[in-house]
């Protein structure tokens, strides 16, 4: 098990969220949910028998959310990064999350949680490094311009 998980704070629909985040990403599966009993109902104002944690993989990563109240929100401080192989890849990811969310710039997005992902192509770091400063400020240009993540444009531009 790897040494660090994300936990992640839902108002109420952990549940729903891991769901969602497992019917998106491939090799991904439900572990176990556990719900409040007494003593955590009356700590925590939930309900009892409401799902308090839901332990989930996304592609071998796990995660657990929790349902904890409306105490706290998800902001773009934190974002999970999709490494995606191709545009098809891209398309396919930036579709799923962004949907009910919001699209933001440069393969940035929020999910209708409130989650930020970034959606890039797994050669981004090649695209805009490199030691000629023509090439990539282009790239960089181009970038900015963008919503989802465009690679054959970012190609193009890199090259002029």
């Amino acid at each position: 098990m790897p040494r660090i998980t994300p936990f992640l704070w839902f108002d109420t629909q952990a549940e729903e969220a891991a769901k969602f985040y497992t019917s998106v990403f491939k090799n991904s599966k439900i572990v176990s949910t556990s719900h409040y009993e007494k003593a955590g109902a009356k700590a925590s104002g939930i309900p009892e028998g409401t799902v308090m944690t839901v332990n989930f993989e996304l592609d071998g990563q796990p995660f657990t959310a929790l349902n904890g109240g409306p105490d706290f929100r998800f902001t773009e401080a934190i974002s999970f990064v999709v490494h995606c192989d191709g545009q098809d890849e891209i398309d396919y990811y930036w579709t799923k999350l962004s949907e009910g969310g919001e699209e933001g710039q440069c393969g940035w997005l929020k999910d209708q949680y409130g989650m930020s992902w970034q959606v890039i192509p797994v050669n981004l770091g090649e695209l805009l490094h490199g030691s000629d400063p023509n090439k990539l400020k282009r790239a960089m240009e181009a970038l900015l311009q963008m919503r989802k993540l465009d690679i054959a444009a970012l190609e193009r531009a890199r090259e002029g």
